[in-house]
């Protein structure tokens, strides 16, 4: 992956366990993988179907569903068949749930073992994933940690996240696992990051990294961005969710936004627009919209900006692979800082397109 003359980060990245969720490798030096979860009730086929695709067109590597009982493990399998990333299903204390969703075709379980019942029961949910390679994510959530946690460390603190983590691993372990996974989510920001801090130190596991019950657009927005940028600019985190209270699909964008940031991935399209000024003699933020929807599909790595002056943007955008500046009537379309064309405003994006075209 190329810097583009900028500083990359982190420098030295966690070495983790590779384990494979479909055909999506995660830990090891794999990129760090984009995942959502669908909304939708999983019993209703066609919708979670729907959902997947619109989710697989904004670049998601690997969606979870909510498999609340049988016919949720059932509806797996049809699912299944017409999609094409791999599904990982959500499931809580009932192992039946699992061994019924990997019979499905499931490709991960997020399931913590520690609650799903008797030893010998997470023993039929280990050797039937052994045997089909399917790995499981220990997910610790701060809002539902065991009492005895809370007793004896007086509430949520990221001592008690960790010890949680590692005693659902320990019942992993015994039983011979070790295609394992593992997320210690929590809203409170300072509280996830030293969590995961804690435990990238003690094992050797892959971390699945998110900010839960984050909120909406804009307040997960910054809480995801804070919490997984700090942990990914340290080098620790292997896939992300960004969880939004909404549509997924804005899940994925941000997520591969939070990566392209710390340049960590370049898939697709990174968009640079200027917050405009006095100067701005557009409707620049009717012209990003645009853009950014033209925009949506293409994977090429690219940046392209979209800027409000004409005097000060094609230089303010330099490291643009290619972008467009407004004028009073007229607007430019430039290459790395260069004017290449001068067009009416009225054919200012086509031009850009036809530039962006070229290159993809």
């Amino acid at each position: 992956m190329g810097n583009r003359g900028v500083l990359m980060l982190p420098s030295v990245r966690r070495k983790s366990k590779e384990i494979r969720v479909g055909q999506v490798f995660i830990g090891g030096e794999h990129p760090v993988s984009v995942q959502s979860m669908t909304n939708t009730d999983t019993r209703d086929i066609d919708s979670t179907v729907q959902q997947i695709l619109d989710l697989e067109q904004v670049g998601c590597e690997i969606v979870r569903l909510a498999v609340v009982d049988e016919e949720a493990a059932q509806a797996i399998k049809s699912i299944k068949q017409r999609v094409h990333i791999p599904i990982i299903a959500d499931i809580h204390f009932d192992h039946r749930l699992a061994l019924l969703a990997m019979n499905s075709g499931v490709d991960g379980l997020r399931i913590n073992p520690g609650n799903i019942g008797s030893k010998e029961k997470v023993q039929q949910v280990t050797a039937m994933a052994r045997d089909l390679n399917i790995p499981i994510r220990i997910g610790v959530n701060a809002g539902s940690l065991e009492k005895k946690l809370l007793d004896q460390y007086h509430g949520i603190t990221p001592e008690a996240m960790v010890e949680s983590a590692l005693g659902h691993v320990d019942i992993l372990e015994q039983s011979n696992f070790r295609l394992i996974k593992i997320s210690l989510k929590a809203s409170n920001v300072p509280l996830m990051v030293e969590a995961y801090r804690s435990l990238a130190k003690q094992v050797p596991y892959p971390l699945h990294l998110g900010v839960t019950e984050a909120g909406t657009l804009i307040v997960s927005s910054v809480k995801s961005s804070i919490g997984l940028g700090i942990l990914l600019g340290e080098g620790i985190g292997d896939t992300i969710r960004v969880s939004i209270t909404g549509d997924p699909k804005m899940e994925v964008k941000i997520g591969f936004e939070i990566l392209k940031a710390l340049g960590l991935r370049e898939k697709g399209v990174e968009l640079i627009s200027c917050p405009t000024c006095g100067r701005c003699q557009i409707d620049l933020l009717k012209l990003a919209v645009e853009v950014e929807d033209r925009l949506e599909g293409i994977e090429k790595p690219l940046r392209v900006a979209i800027m409000g002056c004409a005097v000060n943007g094609p230089g303010e955008a330099k490291q643009a692979d290619v972008g467009i500046a407004g004028g009073k009537g007229f607007g430019l379309v430039f290459k790395k800082g260069e004017i290449i064309a001068k067009v009416p405003q009225t054919e200012l994006v086509d031009s850009l397109f036809k530039e962006i075209n070229k290159m993809i």
